[in-house]
């Protein structure tokens, strides 16, 4: 049987305090049917290679790459965090008060 990680109290990436978590599939859920994914990881792995975080984080994950790099390349959380935008945004949020959600850069 597979164990998800349990949700933490503070967001993985920023470590903020937020009512509400989000769960980032380090390998993105679209991919687990790809043959190159397939091969490359465990059918557990890619379900259970999680990070719970806050909204903001999230998009900002998102905005930062592709499903496809995040997958082949970011699929951890200390590659994410060698994303220099990322780092950036997660460095000034982190001292932000817990549920401040910014304005979206889009």
């Amino acid at each position: 049987m597979l164990h998800l990680p349990p949700q933490p109290e503070r967001c993985e990436l920023c470590l903020r305090g937020v009512a509400k978590l989000t769960r980032h599939h380090l390998i993105p859920k679209r991919l687990h049917r790809k043959k190159r994914f397939q091969k490359l990881f465990e059918r557990d792995d890619m379900i259970t290679r999680t990070l719970w975080v806050c909204r903001p984080c999230h998009n900002a994950i998102h905005q930062a790459r592709s499903e496809l790099e995040l997958g082949l390349h970011f699929n951890t959380r200390d590659k994410l965090l060698e994303l220099e935008e990322l780092r950036t945004f997660v460095e000034w949020l982190k001292d932000k008060p817990d549920g401040l959600v910014p304005k979206s850069s889009r």
